[in-house]
């Protein structure tokens, strides 16, 4: 354990993989030694009390959540007897309801359904737009896989000198699960018209860039030289490396970069490919 660091908050709804995300979450929230938040959002629209037309929240509704909500906290409390446990039950849409009540969490923590892999079923969209407008790191949790290979410790995937913040985060979590930390960063050699493949020369100088974006990007990991660091520098497609990395992993970081212009994605293509399809666990760090 590396110390205090508040709160994980979590989105549950009445299906099974959101309950086995806050299960997740709770685990993590004792690896930091702070506390748990349900969220669970009951959709937009005024208090109890309208009639039976739906065009309020009756009470039949707002006590089967109120109830499910009670449950799944008694379970996790059980599971968990130290921890401390909060519940919310918010009057808006599951991304909005999420992304409102993070208040002073430091992550938050959302469900998917998907199996993991290339043939894995797709996110859904609640974990996206969370994923996509936190303001803070989000982990997108799905059952792992009886396919997936053993834990091989915390991967996490950098781009460039932004994503110190993300090495930060990933070395902190392979600190506190008492693992190792591989860091890797994948590209795709430059294509020379006309040749499969580039001369040798022009090869051997591009890697040795990749090789040094891929050393600096690192320098956070030193920060705790207790944990075992590997770097791990990929000639392939990025999403494609991590999915495969996701298979011998206990978690995936990745950063999120600022949108580039007007129309730019907030998920960038190899981060929403990897949360589509990755193995097991999935956190995504803002960047500056």
């Amino acid at each position: 354990m590396t110390g205090s660091h508040g709160t994980v908050l979590v989105g549950v709804d009445d299906t099974p993989h959101s309950w086995l995300a806050a299960e997740w979450a709770a685990t993590e929230a004792e690896l930091r030694g702070g506390a748990l938040r349900i969220v669970h959002a009951l959709g937009p629209g005024p208090e109890v009390g309208y009639d039976e037309t739906g065009a309020g929240l009756t009470r039949e509704v707002f006590e089967a959540a109120t109830g499910q909500v009670d449950a799944g906290r008694a379970r996790i409390g059980a599971a968990h007897p130290d921890l401390r446990v909060d519940a919310v039950l918010a009057h808006d849409r599951p991304a909005e309801a999420v992304l409102d009540s993070a208040g002073d969490a430091d992550l938050i923590v959302v469900g998917t359904r998907g199996r993991g892999g290339f043939a894995g079923l797709l996110l859904g969209s609640v974990s996206l737009k969370v994923a996509a407008y936190a303001d803070r790191p989000v982990a997108v949790v799905r059952e792992r896989p009886e396919a997936a290979a053993d834990d091989a410790g915390v991967v996490v995937g950098v781009r460039d000198d932004r994503d110190e913040e993300a090495v930060r985060f990933a070395v902190i979590e392979a600190a506190r699960r008492r693992t190792a930390l591989r860091v890797v960063h994948a590209w795709t050699p430059v294509v020379w018209a006309g040749e499969l493949a580039p001369p040798p020369e022009p090869r051997e100088e591009e890697q040795h860039r990749h090789r040094v974006l891929l050393s600096r990007a690192a320098r956070p990991a030193a920060e705790y030289p207790h944990v075992r660091v590997e770097t791990d520098l990929v000639a392939d497609s990025p999403a494609a490396a991590l999915v495969e990395a996701s298979q011998r992993a206990t978690l995936v970081v990745l950063p999120r970069h600022p949108a580039e212009g007007r129309l730019g994605l907030r998920l960038g293509s190899v981060t929403h490919a990897v949360l589509h399809h990755a193995w097991c666990p999935v956190a995504v760090v803002p960047t500056r």
